[in-house]
């Protein structure tokens, strides 16, 4: 198997801004990660111009990414919630609460004449 190798040369110019924070990252990246310049330049290119790929054949990739993003911080914090309520001893109060606000109003009424039915005959008893 033989090498197929270019060799290319990248000029930086440091008085550009974008140029001189490229040589920083060159110049401070993990090099446990990217052994060259080499490897850490063709990781750059290929994601960048990969993504550019991406972004022209679905223009609604970013948003649903950024909303996914934002869908999971919210579900991260409600069970957050949960954990915490649950070590104060909340989520039963929580629980209640909530069920009683979600109840319906025909539901509230059929349980405030059922109270009145049972009130009306324990005073019948009573009578006795």
């Amino acid at each position: 198997m033989s090498r197929q190798i270019i060799n290319t040369n990248i000029r930086l110019n440091l008085e550009r801004e974008e140029d001189r924070r490229a040589w920083e990252y060159l110049q401070g990246m993990d090099r446990k990660q990217y052994k060259s310049y080499t490897r850490a330049v063709v990781a750059a290119i290929n994601d960048y111009f990969g993504r550019q790929m991406q972004l022209a054949e679905d223009p609604y990739l970013e948003t649903r990414e950024k909303e996914d993003a934002f869908l999971q911080k919210v579900l991260e914090t409600i069970e957050k919630g949960m954990a915490e309520s649950k070590q104060d001893g909340l989520l039963s109060a929580l629980l209640a609460l909530q069920n009683g606000a979600l109840a319906h109003p025909q539901e509230q009424e059929k349980n405030n004449a059922s109270e009145e039915d049972l009130n009306a005959a324990l005073d019948f008893l009573d009578s006795f």
